[in-house]
């Protein structure tokens, strides 16, 4: 296989592993009741702030920000501007519905821009690794970024569902949460080009985008996904975060 075909699957893999997550949300019947719900919303929640963890702050410190022993700094500012970025668009959502449309659709729409955002920085990650391959027409660093590309693309399949799985418990409608869960993966390619393309210039930039994406999903999880999760006098949800966590853990660990 030549090297113009490796980088093509390379880019496009993320976001067809994303498209089979999503389609798990016709695995489920057409009425979810209240327990399965509020697992399966756990279960986002957790897979969120293990993403935002192990995929977005930690692989932060990697990238050379330029700032020496402040390297920490992008890490904060970039947490505190996503949340921030979520407020504001929380705002222009709201002034975009009307008093009397459902919250619910306001929180999913901006559970959906989070989740969006969070994909960009990873479609950066990947063109940049096969941008640095191919300037260096190195086959060890082709590999490498075979292996990130698979890497992020196999965590890509629990986190398609985290967004198909919810959309359709608001929307009870199958085919519409599929869409929305396997297009929310459709920047990682479009951005994987412009970090091919810029593979030089945005090495620098990387811990910002990384935390900027963290601090947006943290928000959001804590602010819609982890309330909706909690039944009275039940713990059910709180075990979905959990194996959510792990799972998302054992994946970012595993896979590197």
């Amino acid at each position: 296989m030549s090297n113009s075909l490796y980088v093509c699957l390379g880019i496009c893999l993320p976001f067809i592993l994303t498209t089979i997550g999503s389609s798990l949300v016709y695995v489920f019947k057409s009425n979810i009741n209240k327990k399965i719900s509020a697992v399966i919303t756990g279960f986002s929640a957790g897979i969120m702030i293990a993403a935002s963890v192990w995929s977005l702050i930690l692989p932060s410190f990697s990238y050379d920000s330029g700032l020496g022993k402040w390297n920490f700094l992008p890490a904060i500012i970039g947490i505190l501007i996503g949340c921030f970025l979520i407020l504001l668009i929380d705002i222009i959502i709201h002034k975009f519905y009307r008093k009397d449309d459902n919250l619910e659709n306001k929180n999913l729409t901006r559970f959906i821009i989070a989740f969006t955002m969070h994909n960009i920085p990873e479609g950066l990650a990947v063109g940049f690794a096969f941008g640095n391959a191919l300037a260096t027409n190195s086959q060890i660093a082709l590999i490498g970024a075979m292996g990130l590309t698979i890497g992020i693309s196999l965590q890509n399949l629990p986190e398609g569902a985290a967004v198909s799985l919810p959309v359709y418990q608001a929307t009870k409608n199958k085919t519409k949460a599929f869409f929305i869960g396997s297009f929310s993966g459709i920047v990682e390619p479009i951005f994987a080009v412009i970090g091919l393309l810029l593979a030089t210039y945005i090495e620098s930039l990387m811990p910002w985008l990384l935390c900027f994406s963290a601090g947006a999903m943290i928000f959001v999880t804590i602010e819609d996904l982890v309330p909706e999760s909690k039944l009275e006098n039940s713990h059910i949800g709180t075990w979905g975060f959990i194996l959510g966590f792990i799972l998302m853990m054992l994946l970012d660990i595993c896979l590197g």
